[in-house]
């Protein structure tokens, strides 16, 4: 079973999302990316709704 945890290389963002991408074999600057681009639409959908 494979342990979630944070990066000690890839320390960006406190090495979350390069834990996370060792966790899914995913690239973390992909993962960053996406991480900003949630950031940005749930912060805007609200207020584009109201």
């Amino acid at each position: 079973m494979k342990k979630l945890y944070r990066s000690k290389e890839d320390k960006k963002l406190a090495g979350i999302c390069g834990g996370l991408g060792e966790y899914l074999n995913a690239d973390p600057t992909l993962l960053r990316l996406i991480f900003v681009l949630l950031l940005f639409v749930s912060g805007f959908l609200p207020m584009i709704i109201t």
